[in-house]
């Protein structure tokens, strides 16, 4: 499949344009460190999708009433797109994230939450993130610790789990209790209307030793690419025995999720909504 340049240029222009007019619009607020909105967020990703011509597809229901953790799989930068088209949601990312030209910044403006590895910067990393959630933030996280080719989940790391122990408002939660997390399959399952086999799938996952640029470019080139987001039901940390028990329950639903949609086993989609139900 041959990419267009003359597609990929518009798409270009188009997202540069409408970022431009975002930044401009929020200048004060950005100028002060603060990042936008939610409100502003979900509106600078939906614009962005259709330019890219996403199709973004959700099944089951998310939470959006209150604090939550999602884990989801990760392939690709179009994750956060399609998450952030959906959910007024802030990330978890690798603390090199933040130096990236232009996607730095656009992190930054997201309100993203940067983890670096070191072993020493552990526990106040996951003391930023608790306080996050405890302020009633709707944060996403991926367990997998790097991306893959769209097509597995590998294994889900158990520490930022722990960010789950948050919160002891006797409005929000009882004391001690955990805030709810919530798992959620990401499939890039359909090209043009048609599913998608594996071979086109690295054109729009972004794994490995790919770079960046010349990738993004590709994409943007492209047809229109379908998105499952499957949400599961949600989780609490005080329902397991371990941030091990619940890491392995949560990737079993990703993993299910995503199989199925790639199969094309899945129910027909819905759209987004409020949940503040507990699990």
């Amino acid at each position: 499949m041959r990419p267009s340049r003359g597609l990929a240029l518009l798409r270009t222009l188009g997202i540069v344009g409408w970022t431009l007019w975002i930044a401009l619009a929020n200048l004060r607020t950005m100028l002060r460190g603060k990042g936008v909105s939610p409100k502003v967020s979900l509106a600078w990703h939906g614009r962005v999708a259709r330019i890219c011509g996403l199709d973004i597809r959700t099944h089951g229901r998310p939470i959006t009433g209150r604090a939550v953790l999602y884990v989801a799989n990760h392939a690709s930068y179009l994750d956060i797109i399609a998450l952030s088209t959906v959910l007024p949601c802030c990330f978890v990312s690798k603390a090199e994230v933040n130096d990236w030209p232009v996607f730095g910044w656009l992190a930054r403006s997201q309100r993203t939450v940067f983890i670096e590895r070191a072993a020493r910067r552990a526990g106040d990393q996951l003391d930023a993130l608790k306080q996050r959630l405890e302020a009633g933030d709707h944060m996403v996280v991926f367990p997998e610790g790097t991306s893959t080719d769209g097509g597995r989940v590998l294994p889900f790391k158990s520490s930022l789990f722990e960010a789950a122990r948050a919160g002891s408002h006797e409005t929000d939660m009882h004391q001690g209790d955990t805030v709810a997390v919530q798992p959620v399959s990401i499939a890039y399952s359909r090209l043009d209307g048609m599913p998608m086999g594996r071979a086109f799938r690295p054109l729009f996952t972004w794994y490995g030793d790919m770079e960046l640029g010349p990738h993004l470019w590709t994409m943007l080139g492209l047809g229109r690419l379908g998105i499952d987001l499957v949400f599961h039901e949600p989780v609490r940390l005080s329902d397991f025995h371990s941030r091990k028990e619940i890491a392995d329950r949560c990737w079993q639903d990703v993993d299910r999720g995503l199989q199925q949609a790639l199969a094309g086993r899945l129910p027909d989609s819905g759209a987004a909504g409020d949940d503040s139900r507990d699990p």
